[in-house]
């Protein structure tokens, strides 16, 4: 990054930009929405004026040249209105998905599916989940993870083989289900 933070909060503009243009649709439950809302929330209502009152404090200590207070906290400013609008952008294309449509049988997008690891006998369990709610502790994996997209449309009994950066796994599909259904 430049020294210049006016130079850096205008490469940080211009980042935002081409990452606007590239919106896309993202799924989310009821709760992961919510979840989002409240942190742009969070951030409008206590982040944003706190660093409105350090960027003044910082400006009543003299000269801004030399300033590097003032210079951290535009840059923290400049930071938080990019995580800001990049939450509006993503709520503002969020589609909520309804469970109670989605075929129970098969490993679909918010299916739990327990696995049984061939080679070892060990069995997991995943909920599958959009990638923004994905948490591998809480055994939330995103539709987009290697193993999610081999085991996607899969019914219980079905055997796969997934691709994994640690080589090839086989498992068998124990069971499919649904929390709420």
């Amino acid at each position: 990054m430049h020294k210049d933070p006016y130079i850096r909060v205008f490469c940080l503009i211009i980042m935002q930009e081409k990452l606007g243009t590239m919106s896309e649709i993202n799924y989310f439950t009821p709760e992961g929405l919510e979840k989002l809302k409240d942190e742009l929330a969070h951030l409008t209502t206590v982040e944003r004026p706190a660093i409105s009152k350090q960027i003044a404090e910082a400006r009543d200590k003299g000269d801004l040249s030399e300033n590097a207070e003032y210079a951290a906290a535009k840059e923290a400013q400049s930071m938080l209105e990019l995580r800001i609008s990049k939450l509006q952008d993503t709520i503002s294309s969020a589609r909520l998905i309804d469970e109670t449509k989605l075929d129970n049988s098969k490993a679909l997008i918010f299916s739990m599916v327990k696995l049984k690891n061939l080679k070892n006998g060990s069995t997991v369990c995943y909920k599958l989940v959009p990638e923004n709610e994905a948490n591998v502790r809480e055994c939330k994996i995103s539709v987009n993870s290697p193993i999610a997209k081999g085991i996607l449309g899969k019914s219980a009994g079905e055997k796969v083989d997934i691709q994994v950066p640690a080589g090839m796994i086989s498992f068998e599909i124990v069971e499919v289900s649904r929390e709420n259904g």
